[in-house]
């Protein structure tokens, strides 16, 4: 069998991005566009082979460098999106696994990339770690919160961490988004 996140789950990252835009003080059109953009951040995985998508350890240096043209492919998939969803849903796919010391798939700056790739990259983060994979059980979410804090100023945007985790922590829709993962 295949591994691919559930559709559910990418449905949920994708609100949380949202819900982390607006609650930033996004507009809500330009959120709306945020979470189309988000909901296909990971479409390049459906070209990844499902030995590397599946494997229950940590994957060796040649598979991680094919996990990471994921992100390629996905913004090529997507190259016949026209617009701004367009321009946004191919960042989205191609620097979601970007950090904001620099480090990531592809070594881009966090003041090279716009706020909706730095929405989508924490709320793909958290989901991922409450969620079942074939290489780790879910975490506790206050668990992933303590991890997503101690990544503020390496991973992740203190500002944005400052944001995410009171949202994470007392908004219902939220809550309602992750109940049953």
């Amino acid at each position: 069998m295949i591994f691919i996140r559930d559709f559910n789950e990418e449905r949920a990252a994708a609100r949380l991005a949202e819900l982390l835009a607006l609650e930033y003080g996004i507009r809500s059109s330009a959120a709306s566009q945020i979470r189309a953009a988000a909901a296909l951040h990971d479409v390049g995985k459906m070209k990844i082979p499902a030995s590397i998508l599946n494997k229950p350890g940590k994957l060796d240096a040649r598979e991680f460098e094919v996990m990471k043209t994921h992100t390629k492919i996905g913004a090529e998939i997507l190259s016949s999106i026209t617009g701004e969803l367009g321009v946004m849903a191919r960042a989205v796919c191609l620097y979601h696994h970007e950090r904001y010391d620099g480090g990531g798939y592809w070594g881009k700056r966090y003041d090279e990339l716009p706020n909706y790739v730095h929405f989508t990259a924490m709320s793909d983060v958290f989901t991922a770690l409450i969620s079942s994979r074939p290489y780790k059980q879910p975490w506790p979410p206050t668990e992933a919160l303590d991890y997503i804090q101690s990544q503020s100023g390496k991973q992740f945007s203190p500002a944005l961490v400052s944001v995410f985790i009171p949202l994470v922590r007392s908004d219902s829709r939220v809550r309602a988004l992750f109940e049953g993962v």
